[in-house]
């Protein structure tokens, strides 16, 4: 074939790609039709609330005028940081070599990239010290910082197909190829999300929920409205006596807790001798709308409990609870203490704020007016879909699980990556309308767990202070929902001993660090618990490696318990009803 005719042949095929292309937007336009609508214009609730950013900007704004000095001060710095941009704006920039936006060498080596760039991180720290100007505490500099960091990293010239070096340079390379490719992700994304925007962080199909992850042997052995449990499969010839009870988020899925098994904490518990039980909650409908913070409690924990003393004998159990799994094992731990039961012989919990005065940026999000909103709303559905919990988490990180893969997916036409931890990520559940509000105001926003008496379950006022039992609590440095300077309360307001320690990274991959060579991030300890967190970190000692060999260690001195014969599932008081990892861990 010539030149002149590959060429011809060349344009043919992408003119094909094209009405292709075409052809779909219409089909995906008709599969959603007026549902797109309704879900693209829903007012009644959402992430982000107009008039809550409007109140913040205009409280800041007329602070703003009442210091005409500051003001003035604010302009003059502005225009002497973009002055200094024009002057030097072909030096190499430091702080841009610190961005990932930005972290590629065409940024440098194109100047049209480069100017765009240098400009933008220039508004961003104008704007920085802008607000620097006002009290750190204020809850209205707190949003205005948080939307417009919103706005200023939408605009940012890595998210702009012309300005950005890499996206441009595969658009030619590829003659138009990546945009259509682009494109067709887009669609994908939408018709995924039904009518609705939902950018994909992982591959969907790269991995499957019982082959490639959660795949530890094991049977369900027990199940009701709320929960399947799970019975391990032991891997090792005998086992500690008490039994062992992992007490997950149902925020998302359990899985967690068996990625693969190479980062799988159960399987980690396994292999050190532990008789394994894990909650796999459900993925709540409109017939769970009545279920309350209590029924978690009770159909939960406390089913767990009973199920697990059938299963092996054993009346004391030792708990894991992760997230807000973390926050119900302590709620439960006051019910306890108040009713005067001892089934919780140790907990450990994994990120779980105990204290809800400094909740960073997710705080933006919850307050009394936006649970008016949220209860009008649930009062019709019955529950919060998955996506509006995982918009705002993605948010308090836009430029880690936002614009990477607006970039990848849509401007350079990437199939998304296949890794596990964005993968659960995006394997969320709905939240039933009674816990989530209930959960929300008397947790949340009245910070009434860490208050004794504050909250009662089942008819019985709690107070922490009363639990006696060892606690393990896990925070993460750099937790963006679960911020740790909120997890460390945890070693004042328990009335047992308590042992803190601090990991490296943040909400997920922070807790995921299994041992080894690769072990990613180090942790902190310290023996002492000085009221000021970071105090206690100022003093505190570094460590390489993972953290979960410390918590194991810890975990088995409590139990000095002789071992026994492994234990089987099944082979005690409760019947096989299925293999792991169950049935409702499958359901989308």
């Amino acid at each position: 074939m010539t030149e002149n005719n590959a060429s011809n042949g060349r344009g043919a095929e992408h003119m094909s790609d094209y009405w292709d292309l075409m052809l779909r937007v219409q089909q995906v336009m008709l599969r959603a039709g007026a549902a797109s609508v309704t879900r693209i214009f829903d007012r009644d609730f959402a992430a982000v609330d107009p008039t809550a950013i409007g109140r913040a900007y205009l409280t800041l704004g007329l602070s703003m005028l009442r210091r005409p000095g500051d003001l003035a001060a604010m302009q003059a710095s502005v225009l002497s940081n973009m002055a200094k941009l024009w002057t030097a704006g072909w030096a190499p920039n430091g702080q841009a070599a610190r961005d990932r936006r930005f972290s590629g060498e065409a940024w440098e080596s194109d100047p049209v990239a480069r100017v765009s760039r240098d400009v933008h991180l220039a508004i961003e720290e104008a704007t920085k010290e802008v607000l620097d100007r006002f009290p750190a505490d204020s809850r209205e500099r707190l949003s205005v910082e948080f939307y417009t960091r919103q706005i200023l990293s939408a605009l940012s010239p890595s998210n702009v197909l012309a300005l950005n070096p890499e996206a441009r340079a595969r658009f030619l390379a590829t003659r138009g190829r990546s945009l259509i490719t682009g494109f067709s992700n887009l669609l994908d994304d939408i018709e995924r999300g039904g009518g609705r925007l939902a950018i994909s962080t992982a591959d969907p199909d790269a991995f499957v929920v019982g082959r490639d992850l959660a795949a530890t042997p094991g049977k369900v052995v027990f199940q009701n409205d709320l929960i399947q449990l799970i019975q391990y499969e032991p891997m090792t010839e005998t086992q500690f006596k008490r039994p062992l009870l992992f007490v997950p988020a149902w925020i998302n899925k359990f899985y967690i807790l068996d990625m693969r098994p190479k980062n799988s904490l159960i399987r980690y518990a396994l292999e050190r001798g532990h008789t394994v039980f894990a909650i796999s909650w459900v993925n709540p409908g409109p017939e769970h709308a009545g279920k309350s913070f209590e029924s978690y409690m009770n159909e939960g924990v406390i089913a767990a409990l009973d199920a697990i003393e059938k299963a092996t004998g054993e009346k004391k159990v030792n708990t894991i609870g992760y997230c807000i799994g973390g926050i119900l094992v302590n709620a439960t731990l006051g019910h306890l203490a108040a009713t005067g039961s001892d089934r919780i012989a140790t907990s450990t919990t994994l990120v779980t704020m105990t204290d809800f005065k400094q909740v960073g940026e997710i705080g933006i999000f919850v307050d009394q007016v936006r649970l008016e909103t949220m209860r009008a709303h649930l009062e019709k559905t019955g529950h919060l879909e998955e996506h509006q919990l995982r918009d705002m988490y993605a948010m308090l990180r836009e430029n880690d699980l936002i614009w990477p893969f607006y970039i990848a997916n849509y401007l350079m036409g990437d199939k998304p990556p296949a890794f596990d931890l964005l993968f659960w990520n995006s394997d969320s559940t709905r939240l039933p309308a009674a816990m989530f509000l209930w959960y929300l105001e008397n947790i949340h926003i009245r910070n009434g767990l860490g208050t004794p008496g504050a909250i009662t379950l089942n008819s019985t006022p709690i107070d922490l202070g009363k639990v006696k039992v060892p606690c393990f609590a896990i925070g993460t440095k750099d937790d963006h929902i679960a911020p740790w300077q909120s997890v460390y309360p945890a070693t004042k307001v328990f009335g047992g001993d308590v042992r803190f320690v601090l990991g490296g990274s943040g909400h997920i991959a922070g807790v995921i660090n299994p041992p080894g060579e690769k072990a990613k991030y180090g942790y902190w300890v310290r023996d002492d618990y000085p009221d000021d967190p970071e105090a206690w970190l100022d003093g505190a000692e570094y460590n390489a490696g993972s953290w979960w060999p410390v918590w194991a260690e810890w975990l088995e001195s409590q139990d000095r318990a002789k071992k026994v014969p492994a234990r089987v599932p099944g082979g005690g008081g409760l019947d096989v009803i299925e293999s792991a990892p169950g049935s409702y861990v499958l359901a989308r």
